[in-house]
């Protein structure tokens, strides 16, 4: 059974410049693969898979709900942008408790 997980603002990320507008945004498997390494820092075992819906828009207060499979248990998780800084964005996790 997995028990919460919690991760403190995590390292910035690099990203993409979307379009024209200079709309910054985290790729989809780099965020994945990012919240899995914060995850098993954070408790010391990474989740077996981390499936995010798509690119996280790096805009501060944005959101994003993914989820991760651990044996056999799911869980979601809540990415929050908390700060973006030229193309670097910030954000935290945080697990749901079940």
């Amino acid at each position: 059974m997995i028990t919460r997980f919690a991760a403190p603002a995590l390292a910035a990320l690099a990203l993409t410049l979307a379009g024209c507008s200079q709309t910054v945004t985290v790729d989809e498997a780099d965020l994945e693969s990012e919240v899995s390494s914060q995850l098993e820092a954070s408790v010391g075992q990474a989740p077996d898979e981390v499936d995010c819906p798509g690119d996280l828009k790096g805009e501060e207060g944005a959101e994003m709900r993914c989820t991760l499979t651990a044996g056999e248990d799911e869980l979601g998780l809540t990415v929050t942008v908390t700060g973006v800084e030229g193309t670097s964005v910030d954000f935290d996790i945080q697990v749901d408790e079940q």
